[in-house]
C-alpha cells in the first residue's frame, strides 16, 4: 500500500467512527487516563465498535518498547515489575503496565484485581497498571492482551510491561508480542533450570534470578550457563543473568540496562524488524485463527452444535469431515 492510499485508509476509518469514539482517541492520544481506560475496557470486552477503534488506534503504534516478564508463580514477578517501573518513571519515561493474572471461576475476572503491591503508583499519571484475566489463554496471555497493548502503545507510552500469569512451559505466548522477554527464576524451585528448561528457558532473552540473596542462586545461574553452552541462538546473542532481590530494588538498575543492551543488540545486527516481522507471522494467524472461530460459532446456535457433538458421539459421522464442511460453509458465505 502506497503511503497516500494509507492515509486515505485511515481517513476512511475515522469517519466510520461515531464522533464519540473520535473524541475518545484524540483525548487518548492527549493522555486523558480515563480515556485510556474507556478504549480499554471497549477492547477487552469487545464493546461495539472495538474493532474500529483498534484500527484508528494503529497507525499510532509502533513507537512502546514492550517488555514481557514471565516466570513461575512465587518468583516475584509482581515486585520486580513494580521496581522497573519506578526506575523508568526515574529516567521520566511514561509506563503501561499489563498483569495477567487468572481468571476467576466466578465472576470471570483476575484473581489478584489491580495488584496492591503496585498501589504506590497510583497517584502517578505517568504510570497506568491495567489487570487482566487469562479467560482460559493456555499460554497465560489473555486473548486480548495484544491488543491492549496496542492501545497503551498509541496512548504515547514509552514503555508497556506485561506480566504474564506464569503457568510453566506453556508460558511462551509472550515472545509473540514482547520485543524483549525476561525469564525470572528463583533459587529452591525443586530441580530450578532443569525442570522447566524444555519450554520456557528457549524464550529468554534476559534471565533474572529473583531473590538472589537465598541459598542457591549460584546454582541456578550455572545451570543456565550449561544450557546456554549446549545450544546456541540463532540471532547470536547470549542471553545475560542478572541477579535481583527485588523486595530490596536490588539489581533493577542492572536488569534496565540489560533491556537496554538487547535492545542495541537488535538495532545493530537488524534484527528488530525481522523479529517484528517474525511475531506479526504468528499473531497474523492466532488472529485468523480467532476471526474464523468466532465466525464459525455465528453460523451454530446451540441447538446445530449440540446436534453435531450427538452426530459425532454416536458416531454417525466423522469430526474431521464435518469441520471441513463446516469452513467450506464459512467460505460461501463470503
Amino acid at each position: 500500500m502506497r503511503p497516500d492510499e494509507h492515509g486515505s485508509a485511515q481517513v476512511a476509518t475515522l469517519s466510520c467512527l461515531a464522533p464519540t469514539r473520535t473524541i475518545l482517541i484524540d483525548r487518548l492520544r492527549a493522555g486523558d487516563t480515563r480515556a485510556l481506560a474507556r478504549a480499554i475496557s471497549t477492547v477487552e470486552n469487545r464493546a461495539p465498535g472495538w474493532s474500529d477503534l483498534l484500527k484508528a488506534l494503529f497507525p499510532h503504534t509502533g513507537k512502546a518498547r514492550i517488555v514481557g516478564l514471565t516466570g513461575a508463580p512465587g518468583a516475584g514477578k509482581s515486585t520486580l515489575v513494580d521496581q522497573l517501573a519506578k526506575h523508568y518513571r526515574k529516567q521520566n519515561q511514561t509506563v503501561g503496565i499489563i498483569a495477567v493474572d487468572p481468571t476467576s471461576p466466578y465472576t470471570g475476572g483476575a484473581i489478584l484485581g489491580d495488584r496492591i503491591r503496585m498501589q504506590d503508583h497510583y497517584s502517578d499519571p505517568g504510570i497506568y497498571i491495567r489487570s487482566m484475566a487469562t479467560r482460559g489463554s493456555l499460554g497465560g496471555l489473555a486473548r486480548t492482551t495484544a491488543d491492549v497493548a496496542t492501545v497503551l502503545d498509541a496512548s504515547g507510552r514509552n514503555r508497556v510491561l506485561i506480566e504474564t500469569v506464569g503457568v510453566g512451559q506453556d508460558e511462551v505466548d509472550i515472545v509473540r508480542l514482547a520485543d524483549v522477554t525476561v525469564v525470572i527464576l528463583v533459587p529452591g524451585m525443586g530441580d530450578d533450570v532443569q525442570t522447566i528448561k524444555a519450554g520456557i528457558m528457549e524464550i529468554a532473552d534476559i534471565f533474572v534470578i529473583n531473590k538472589s540473596d537465598r541459598e542457591g542462586a549460584e546454582r541456578v545461574e550455572r545451570e543456565i550457563r550449561a544450557m546456554q553452552s549446549l545450544d546456541a541462538r540463532k540471532d547470536g546473542w547470549t542471553p545475560p543473568v542478572v541477579k535481583t532481590v527485588a523486595s530490596e530494588g536490588k539489581g533493577t538498575s542492572e536488569l534496565a540496562a540489560a533491556i537496554a543492551d538487547y535492545e542495541a543488540y537488535l538495532q545493530k545486527e537488524n534484527l528488530a524488524f525481522r523479529k517484528n516481522v517474525e511475531n506479526w507471522q504468528e499473531r497474523l494467524v492466532e488472529m485468523l485463527r480467532d476471526a474464523m472461530l468466532d465466525e464459525a460459532r455465528a453460523q451454530m446456535d446451540g441447538g446445530t452444535l449440540e446436534r453435531y457433538a450427538a452426530e459425532v458421539a454416536e458416531h454417525k459421522r466423522d469430526p474431521y469431515s464435518l469441520v471441513e464442511e463446516i469452513v467450506r460453509g464459512i467460505g460461501e458465505l463470503k
